[in-house]
């Protein structure tokens, strides 16, 4: 695993705050279940074993990896299923830095967060990213 270089930061009253990665770096929380493979549910764990990745998952997510983005896995998979998910990833060859488990289910994520959150909807190709404007909803200022 590659070491990720933190940056010491201070807020507006000088007192350290929690320390950010570099402005080029990417810190990618990705959804397992129909993002990177089939959507199986936490009924069915049977299935998890056995899907595969979609075409370009590993290669998009390992070449973010490679050029020193951290990738984290976050699944609505519970714990129990943890030792087959981890397994599975690694039997296909994703490389990765941690794997979250218990997401919230049910979708219509709403993330509020202190740090830049951007959001990346999967709709069935995995490529670079590119650039677009959106309408989103912020707190007023």
């Amino acid at each position: 695993m590659k070491k990720i270089d933190l940056q010491p930061v201070k807020d507006e009253k000088g007192f350290s705050a929690s320390p950010q990665l570099g402005p080029d770096v990417k810190n990618y929380l990705i959804d397992i279940d129909g993002t990177i493979t089939d959507d199986v549910p936490n009924e069915d764990p049977e299935r998890m074993k056995h899907v595969l990745p979609y075409d370009g998952a590993v290669e998009t997510l390992n070449k973010w990896y490679d050029d020193g983005h951290i990738i984290t896995f976050f699944t609505s998979r519970t714990e129990e299923t943890r030792s087959i998910t981890e397994d599975w990833l690694n039997q296909h060859g994703f490389n990765y830095h941690g794997l979250l488990m218990n997401k919230p289910r049910g979708g219509n994520y709403h993330w509020v967060d202190n740090h830049i959150v951007k959001g990346t909807r999967y709709q069935g190709v995995w490529a670079d990213l590119i650039e677009v404007e959106k309408k989103i909803q912020v707190f007023p200022t």
